[in-house]
This record gives C-alpha cells, structure tokens and sequence, in this order.
C-alpha cells in the first residue's frame, strides 16, 4: 500500500518503504515505477528477513559503511539491500526472478 506523506520521508529522498507500506514523499512519485520497482524490492527483502531483523541488519551494515566512508550518502549507498535495490530498480521483472535473499549477492561485492 503506497501513502504520500512528506514529513515521514526524510529530506533528500523520495521514497521509504516500512512494511508493508511504501510512503511517498509526493503524489506524483506514484507513477513513477523505477521508484516504485525500488521499494518494491526493498519490501520483498524486509519479508524475506521477516522485518524487524531486516531493520537490523540495515541499520547495523549502514553504521560499518559511515565509518567506513565518513560519508553519509556513499554509506547508504553501499548497504547490500540498496545496491541490490538500485542495480535492479530498471528490471521491472527483476522480482519475478529474484533469488531468495538477493541482496547477499551484493553484500561482499566491490562497492560504489
């Protein structure tokens, strides 16, 4: 279920998924189906990790890459569950094929 709300979605981005709600930060982001496609993918991978292990493991993977970068948006850029989401966001089908727990495959792969 997709909600447009611009005060949850944090400046600088689009879209947050929270399962099982994708919130937009305005209507018209509602057509757009690369963002969508995105967040779709985020939502099978908090499914697959059933949730709150999912909130985890994001939060745990982005804190290493910020020491890591010292820098707050390649951090996120290189969290495994959003390069999964980035590099397949053009591949409307992609979560038709999707292997199960997807993002590992990005997890120990060279980063951005």
């Amino acid at each position: 279920m997709i909600f447009i709300s611009k005060y949850l979605v944090p400046k600088g981005y689009t879209g947050l998924t929270i399962f099982p709600f994708v919130f937009l930060k305005n209507s018209r982001f509602k057509t757009d189906y690369i963002l969508i496609n995105h967040e779709k993918i985020h939502l099978r991978q908090q499914l697959e990790m059933l949730v709150i292990p999912f909130y985890l493991a994001y939060i745990l993977e982005f804190l290493f890459k910020l020491i890591q970068y010292r820098n707050w948006n390649l951090a996120y850029r290189n969290i495994s569950f959003e390069r999964e989401a980035y590099a397949n966001e053009l591949n409307l089908d992609y979560l038709k094929q999707r292997p199960f727990w997807g993002f590992l495959k990005y997890l120990c792969a060279n980063d951005f």
